[in-house]
C-alpha cells in the first residue's frame, strides 16, 4: 500500500510502534485496512494526530498523521476495533465496535473539536488523496463543510476500552497577552482542559483558563456536551462563563461578567446537503447589563465530488485560533470574549452581519482553488489600539496586560470577495496565497485625536493579498507557520475580516513554532514548547492624539509574542 508523508516516531507507551502513514503488518492473508483523514473543525489537516487502533486480535497500533492529516494502518485480522484519535488541544474522538471484513478497505475520517467530534466511515477502496480538497470548505459559523458520505451498518458498539482510555486532558502554561485590547488574556495564565467520551458517541468536556496579576483572578470556564445520533445528527450544547479585571481607568462596575450559551447542530439531506446551524445568546455585566443574540448557519451544496458551493451566515468574528489549526497555543478560550466598547462611558457590544456564498473546486491532487464573495456588516465594531494613557473621556477601555485598549468604531457597511489558492509544494511545505477587495475603516484626515477619531472615520475600499507556507522538519519533528499580509494602504480594521478559509492569515509578519521536548519520553504524556508572534515588525499603526496629549496608535493587529509549554495526557 503506498502512504503518503513521513514518519514520526511514536512516544513512550505500550504496544507496537508503527510510523505515520507505514502500515502496520501482522503477516496474515486476507487481512483488511483501515485509512483516512484527521482534520480540525475547519477543515485544516492535523499534522502528528495520534491514532491508536485497539482490538482483540492485536496488541495497541499506534500511527501518527503526515502533513496531510492522512494515516494508514493495513494487514489488520478481520474483526472489530476501536478507533481513538487524539492531538494537543483537541477532544480526541472515539469509534467503536468497527466492523473489519476479510480483505476490505475502510476509509475512516476524523474531524477533531475542542467541543465535539465528528466521525465518517466510508466503504471503500484506498485510492490517493481522495478528500485532499476539502481544506476550501469553511463555515464562517467556524464549523466544517463535510463531503455527505454513506456509513456502513455495523454492529452496536462493545465496551472493550475501559474507562480511562475514555478520558484525556490537557495542561498549558502561557506567558505573553495576546494584545487584543480590553477582553484579551492575562499575559500569565494556566489552561486546562477534560474530556470524556460518554454513551458511546457523545462527548463531556470540562475547559478552562485561569490567569493571574490581579487581585481577583481572570478566569474563564466551559463546560460542553455533544452526542452524535444515528442518523447523522450531531446536537452541540455549551455553556461559558468568563471575568474579568476591572481595566482600572477610572471606570465604575468595570468588572466584566459574561455568561453564553451556545446549541447547534447539523443535518444532512440526502448525499448532496448538508445544513449547519444554530445560536448563542450572551448577557453581560460591565458598565450595566448588555445581551446579544447571535444565530449562525450554512448551507453546502456538493454539486460533483470535486466541487461544493456554499452559503454561510454568521453574527460574529470566526474564532482566528481555531481557524488557524495547529498554529496557536492551546485553548485559552479567547475566542469566548465578548467585543465590548465604550463611547461616553456608555457600554456597547460588537454585533455583525456576515453573508457569504463560495464556490471550493479541487483542481488536481496538489492544488485547491476558493472563489467568494460576501457582504459584510459592523455595528459598534471593537477596535484595537496600542498606547497607555491616563484617561479618554469614557473613549476606551485599557488592557491591563498588554499596553493596548479597545476603542469603539463606526458602522463598517461593505461587500467584497476573495480568491483562496493553495498548493501543495512537497512532502512538508505547503503554501496558501489569499487574494481579498473589500472595505475598511480609516481616518479621513492625519493630527486626528483619539476623542474625534470615530467622526473622522470612513470606509474605503483596499485590497489585501496575504500568503501562508506551512511545514514541519522531520528529524527535530518542529512545526512551523510563517505568514505575511499586505494591505495597499491604511486601514484600522482588516480586509474580509471574517475570512474563514485556509487563506486566513493575521496582518502583517506572523510566525509559529511548535517543538516537541526531547528527552520527556518517561513522562505520561507529550511535553511541547510553543512560540507564537504577530506581527514582528509593528506595521501598520495609525498614530492618534490621546487626551492626555500623549500619541497612541489604532491597529488592525498589535505586535505580540506568546510562548509557554503544553501537556497532553
Amino acid at each position: 500500500m503506498l502512504a503518503f508523508g513521513l514518519a514520526l516516531p511514536v512516544w513512550a507507551g505500550e504496544g507496537a510502534s508503527v510510523p505515520g502513514a507505514i502500515s502496520a503488518s501482522l503477516g496474515s492473508p486476507k487481512q483488511g485496512s483501515i485509512s483516512g483523514y484527521v482534520r480540525s473543525n475547519n477543515g485544516v489537516p492535523q499534522m502528528g494526530a495520534l491514532v491508536e487502533v485497539l482490538g482483540s486480535a492485536v496488541n495497541t497500533l499506534r500511527v501518527f498523521t503526515d502533513e496531510n492529516g492522512y494515516y494508514s494502518v493495513s494487514s489488520l485480522l478481520p474483526g472489530f476495533y476501536n478507533i481513538k484519535v487524539s492531538a494537543p488541544s483537541f477532544l480526541p474522538a472515539l469509534r467503536e465496535k468497527i466492523g473489519l471484513h476479510a480483505g476490505s478497505a475502510l476509509s475512516l475520517n476524523v474531524t477533531l473539536n475542542t467541543l465535539f467530534d465528528t466521525v465518517q466511515l466510508i466503504p471503500a477502496r484506498v485510492t490517493d488523496d481522495p478528500d485532499d480538497w476539502k481544506w476550501v470548505l469553511r463555515s464562517a459559523a467556524n464549523r466544517p463543510i463535510l463531503r455527505l458520505v454513506n456509513a456502513p451498518s455495523t454492529s452496536h458498539a462493545n465496551k472493550s476500552i475501559n474507562a480511562f482510555r475514555d478520558v484525556t486532558g490537557t495542561l498549558s502554561f502561557l506567558a505573553g497577552s495576546p494584545s487584543e485590547g480590553f477582553g484579551g488574556t492575562s499575559d500569565m495564565s494556566t489552561g486546562f482542559s477534560v474530556e470524556k467520551s460518554i454513551f458511546s458517541a457523545g462527548t463531556l468536556a470540562l475547559h478552562g483558563d485561569v490567569g493571574y496579576g490581579t487581585s481577583t483572578p481572570d478566569a474563564i470556564f466551559r463546560a460542553s456536551y455533544s452526542h452524535e445520533l444515528a442518523n447523522g445528527s450531531n446536537p452541540r450544547i455549551a455553556l461559558t462563563m468568563r471575568h474579568l479585571a476591572s481595566p482600572d481607568a477610572g471606570l465604575r462596575d468595570a468588572d466584566l461578567q459574561a455568561l453564553a450559551l451556545t446549541a447547534s447542530d447539523s443535518i444532512i439531506l440526502g448525499d448532496i446537503l448538508e445544513l449547519q446551524f444554530g445560536s448563542e445568546l450572551q448577557t453581560i455585566q460591565f458598565m450595566g447589563r448588555v445581551s446579544a443574540f447571535r444565530p449562525f448557519g450554512s448551507a453546502a451544496v456538493h454539486v460533483s465530488p470535486n466541487t461544493v458551493v456554499a452559503y454561510s451566515y454568521a453574527t460574529s468574528e470566526p474564532d482566528t485560533r481555531l481557524e488557524k489549526g495547529f498554529d496557536s497555543a492551546p485553548a485559552d478560550l479567547s475566542e469566548a470574549q465578548p467585543r465590548v466598547s465604550i463611547a461616553g462611558y456608555a457600554p456597547a457590544i460588537e454585533r455583525a452581519h456576515h453573508h457569504e456564498v463560495s464556490v471550493s473546486r479541487r483542481l488536481d491532487p496538489n492544488t485547491n482553488l476558493q472563489f467568494a464573495v460576501y457582504s459584510d456588516r459592523v455595528v459598534d465594531p471593537a477596535l484595537t489600539g496600542v498606547g497607555e494613557f491616563s484617561s479618554d473621556g469614557g473613549e476606551a477601555i485599557p488592557d491591563i496586560y498588554s499596553g493596548t485598549f479597545t476603542y469603539q468604531g463606526r458602522e463598517l457597511d461593505t461587500r467584497g470577495m476573495r480568491i483562496v489558492l493553495q498548493r501543495k509544494l512537497a512532502a512538508d511545505i505547503t503554501a496558501t496565497a489569499d487574494y481579498g477587495y473589500g472595505g475598511v475603516l480609516d481616518l479621513n484626515r492625519a493630527d486626528v485625536s483619539l476623542a474625534d477619531a470615530r467622526t473622522s472615520e470612513v470606509v474605503r475600499n483596499r485590497q489585501s493579498l496575504s500568503g501562508k507556507v506551512s511545514g514541519h522538519v522531520p528529524g527535530a519533528k518542529t512545526r512551523w507557520i510563517a505568514s505575511y499580509g499586505w494591505v495597499n494602504g491604511q486601514a484600522l480594521t482588516p480586509v474580509d475580516m471574517f475570512n474563514a478559509s485556509a487563506g486566513r492569515a493575521d496582518p502583517y509578519l506572523n510566525l509559529f513554532f511548535k517543538q516537541p521536548i526531547p528527552g520527556t519520553g518517561f513522562l505520561p504524556c507529550r511535553m511541547e514548547a510553543l512560540l507564537d508572534v504577530r506581527n514582528l515588525l509593528a506595521q501598520g499603526y495609525v498614530p492618534v492624539m490621546g487626551q492626555d496629549g500623549r500619541t497612541v496608535y489604532l491597529v488592525q493587529s498589535a505586535r505580540a509574542v506568546r510562548g509557554g509549554i503544553a501537556f497532553t495526557f
